[in-house]
């Protein structure tokens, strides 16, 4: 039986390790592969080298598209981590209606971004949108080059801070009474426990929610999509927006495959520096 036990764990991990192979490992490699090439898809391809990155590096798109994912992830995940924080903290509290509110804050994170786009985009509307109605004034809050990237960062916030405020009250459900009690004997007001203890004590899901968001806002396309096609004036051209354009409006598949391996490099640095900057600042033990 001892001699069985390797190969029945591998039998058993094997579906997973086929779906991680195929669906991850390779179209990374895949990626740098055709990232050496020029190829529109169709026709022969050239083999260019670093060629690629180098006309990547030497004009302004990826630069621009940088920048606009930066302020864009700058812009979403901090307040959507501080809204979903305060709202946990006052979900975890069970008060009356509780319940439906949860339900009602997720309803967004699990409907489909491209169709919150196409709602939001007519919410948005300049002349007949709900919001400039609502507000009585016409503000061209998609075609300003100042406002749309706000205004795609606030659909952003609006749908992930129902997900984030699940795991922060999961969170929250394990920091046990007695802290907070022994917190108000020494005469710690409600500001000074969030900050000095509820904060603290949240390290661990602030750490996961802080890597997957980022993450997800450096891949963020279809919502951008909807909403301004990258526009105006590429003021909303994320990086996801910019491989999307390389590849099929301008079947340059070579060009896109470079831009994604460099979105790849980044994300893997980005998440290397936040583990650093949380693995001496968290906290597991809460008996």
């Amino acid at each position: 039986m001892s001699s069985r036990r390797p190969l029945l764990g591998w039998l058993l991990i094997a579906p997973s390790l086929i779906g991680v192979t195929c669906f991850l490992t390779l179209p990374v490699v895949l990626a740098f592969v055709v990232s050496l090439f020029r190829w529109d898809l169709l026709g022969t391809r050239t083999f260019l080298g670093l060629d690629n990155y180098a006309s990547l590096l030497s004009d302004g798109a990826l630069a621009n598209s940088l920048l606009v994912t930066g302020v864009f992830t700058l812009i979403s995940v901090p307040v959507s981590l501080a809204i979903g924080l305060v709202l946990a903290t006052q979900l975890v509290r069970a008060l009356p209606g509780s319940a439906i509110v949860r339900v009602i804050v997720v309803i967004p994170w699990v409907c489909a971004p491209l169709a919150l786009g196409v709602v939001w985009k007519w919410i948005f509307q300049p002349s007949v949108g709900a919001l400039n109605q609502i507000l009585g004034v016409r503000i061209e809050w998609l075609t300003d080059p100042s406002l749309a990237l706000p205004a795609v960062a606030f659909v952003a916030i609006w749908q992930n801070v129902g997900y984030i405020s699940l795991f922060f009250q999961a969170g929250l459900s394990r920091i046990p009474g007695s802290i907070y009690e022994a917190a108000r004997i020494d005469g710690a007001n409600a500001g000074q426990q969030l900050w000095f203890m509820t904060i603290p004590l949240l390290r661990p899901t602030t750490f996961f929610l802080a890597v997957t968001q980022v993450v997800a806002s450096f891949q963020v396309f279809d919502m951008v999509f909807a909403l301004t096609g990258g526009g105006p004036q590429h003021r909303t051209e994320v990086i996801a927006s910019l491989i999307y354009h390389e590849a099929f409006e301008a079947s340059r598949l070579g060009r896109a495959s470079a831009v994604a391996v460099i979105l790849f490099v980044l994300l893997v640095v980005i998440t290397v520096i936040q583990q650093r900057w949380f693995s001496r600042r968290i906290t597991y033990d809460m008996s």
